[in-house]
């Protein structure tokens, strides 16, 4: 539940966005970002992570660029791009650190002696690759509906809900394929 919930800045900056406007959507990301990363800071069980951090970089700077003066108006499309590319990038940027995202979230649910587990290691690794996965495919539907303008808008809504899904359900399904990984996770 608590990897789940690090998606919520992108989930108030859909809804924001689509009631008041680009900007709006932005800052709210930002502010929901910063609450999770304050929450993590003064807790005593939980930790900062990466892709918390990476979120509220995220959101914080399109927000300014956003409210820049002069400031291009991107399309919702285009903003999405940017969103779902800097996600990608985050995910990415956590492996090629040897810290995949999901590890920081599963080393809050399990016991200490299992984090240097191998197999609590490489669980993590693949269940983190379904993630970048499932945020490629949202970023080749956002870049769809930017370049291919006759495509169907659902074509991308839908691409990116069977990704999600698809990662939710790995996520879920993958640690228990595996006893020895099941005991990790």
């Amino acid at each position: 539940m608590g990897m789940l919930l690090a998606f919520a800045p992108f989930l108030a900056f859909v809804v924001i966005e689509r009631l008041v406007g680009v900007p709006a959507g932005l800052a709210a990301g930002a502010l929901l970002s910063a609450a999770l990363l304050l929450r993590d800071a003064v807790s005593r069980t939980r930790h900062v992570k990466v892709l918390e951090i990476g979120t509220f970089m995220l959101f914080g700077g399109l927000t300014v660029i956003a409210l820049l003066p002069g400031a291009a108006q991107w399309s919702i499309a285009a903003v999405r791009l940017r969103a779902d590319a800097g996600l990608l990038l985050i995910v990415l940027a956590s492996i090629a650190i040897g810290r995949p995202f999901t590890l920081q979230y599963a080393r809050e649910e399990v016991s200490s002696d299992l984090w240097g587990r191998p197999e609590f290691v490489r669980t993590n690794y693949v269940i983190t690759a379904a993630w970048t996965a499932a945020f490629a495919v949202m970023v080749i539907a956002d870049l769809a509906l930017i370049y291919l303008p006759a495509l169907p808008r659902s074509v991308s809504i839908v691409s990116t809900v069977l990704a999600l899904v698809g990662a939710v359900k790995f996520t879920g399904w993958y640690p228990e394929r595996e006893p020895s990984a099941a005991a990790g996770q």
